[in-house]
């Protein structure tokens, strides 16, 4: 296969020491990348001070808005987290070597399609500087080398948390690499390295990864932006959906599963849009809408025809009254970005078809979908949420991260 071409020689000699790192990953017995992954967890923790110092100088040259600062910022806490997900991947079970199938044919030829690592994993990320550990944490724990390349913002915390994870003793030489964050040029060039790259991972906002998506000749699997819907329906409790609505919009706004609007079912609007408008507004958020909602709370500033497909990614809420539990899933499902959509209702028919019908990596009934993540999920960690329909869809982690092979054993047949 052809590798890519036009690239620098220190991106080249980088993806390099992957690609050769990633043969000694594939390697490593579970017990040896669970001895890495403690090791890495330990030595973030014994070097906090360091990651908070870098990560404060980040935040010093910034001029990023103070939603999006929330993504870059890194507190005690956070870090703690970023040690815990490192920790929980270890505990995991390893995918590798795991038999998917296994079955016999008629001349005696034994089949078995087993997991094995994908090799080399590019992910290409904006501002938060936990996604640094959580993909090195579980590409290495399923046999992958990863190259990262970060966004500018976080360019400090980043080179730190590299600095301290590469350096854990025992890791092979490459099997992690951080690509520079100073020019786009980096981008252009991992997405054009095929042969030295496996797959992409973009993770950020809409247009990187419709960049990538669009401009890549590696594999790319594609991490989605959150224009994330709640529908309040006529039979819904109104104090479970006032949690709701204000933990999915006001708890993390600058992440994709962050909700970015809410639907209201027509028969309850008048009762309960200036109830939930009012302790929205008390939580600092903007709210935008339709004719029917700014008709019953003149508070609420009118949308337009781009808000419907906006992802804010700050404290900024569009309302749309809806006739109906049809109208609400169409009106999902012709703006939805497909990451996580929800349903409050005591009506157990109209979430199951609420469920069956939307059609997005994640649907809720009675929940908010700030829990589309993978520690939610028990997977540890995530590499993203994947919007897409092939290979994987929500978050994805371990068993997303391998591919697979046929092992077939014989005693001699040939084929007439």
């Amino acid at each position: 296969m052809a590798t890519g071409t036009n690239l620098t020689l220190s991106t080249r000699q980088k993806l390099e020491r992957a690609q050769r790192a990633a043969s000694r990953l594939s390697g490593l017995t579970t017990l040896r990348k669970n001895q890495l992954l403690l090791s890495m967890a330990e030595a973030i923790e014994s070097q906090m001070d360091r990651v908070a110092a870098a990560n404060q100088k980040d935040l010093e040259a910034s001029s990023l808005p103070e939603a999006m600062r929330d993504r870059l910022l890194l507190t005690p806490s956070r870090i703690s987290a970023m040690m815990a997900g490192i920790r929980e991947v270890a505990a995991l079970p390893d995918p590798i070597g795991e038999v998917i199938a296994e079955w016999r044919r008629p001349n005696g030829l034994q089949i078995r399609k087993v997991r094995v690592p994908i090799g080399v994993v590019g992910i290409i990320y904006e501002s938060r500087p936990n996604v640094t550990v959580d993909t090195v944490a579980l590409t290495l724990k399923t046999g992958n080398a990863i190259v990262l390349r970060g966004g500018k913002e976080a360019v400090y915390s980043n080179q730190c948390l590299v600095e301290i994870l590469g350096a854990v003793p025992g890791l092979p030489e490459g099997a992690i690499e951080l690509l520079d964050s100073s020019t786009r040029d980096s981008v252009q060039e991992l997405i054009q390295a095929r042969g030295l790259v496996d797959v992409i991972i973009p993770r950020g906002g809409a247009g990187l990864i419709n960049f990538v998506v669009e401009n890549s000749v590696v594999p790319v699997i594609e991490t989605g932006a959150g224009n994330c819907h709640i529908f309040v329906d006529e039979s819904a409790d109104f104090d479970m959906a006032d949690r709701i609505v204000i933990n999915a919009k006001t708890q993390r706004p600058a992440v994709c599963n962050a909700a970015e609007k809410l639907l209201i079912q027509q028969s309850i609007a008048e009762t309960y849009l200036p109830r939930i408008a009012k302790k929205l507004i008390a939580q600092g958020v903007e709210l935008r809408g339709d004719d029917a909602a700014v008709g019953i709370f003149p508070e609420i500033q009118p949308a337009t025809d781009e808000d419907w497909s906006e992802e804010y990614l700050r404290l900024c809420l569009a309302v749309r009254i809806v006739a109906s539990l049809d109208e609400a899933i169409d009106h999902i499902n012709r703006y939805s970005t497909r990451n996580s959509e929800a349903i409050v209702t005591a009506s157990e028919s109209n979430a199951r078809k609420f469920l069956r019908a939307v059609d997005a990596a994640a649907v809720y009934w009675n929940a908010s979908t700030r829990f589309t993540d993978g520690r939610e999920f028990g997977f540890g960690a995530e590499m993203g949420i994947s919007t897409q329909k092939l290979h994987c869809r929500g978050p994805f982690a371990l068993a997303e991260l391998t591919s697979s092979k046929y092992e077939i054993v014989g005693n001699g047949q040939i084929r007439a």
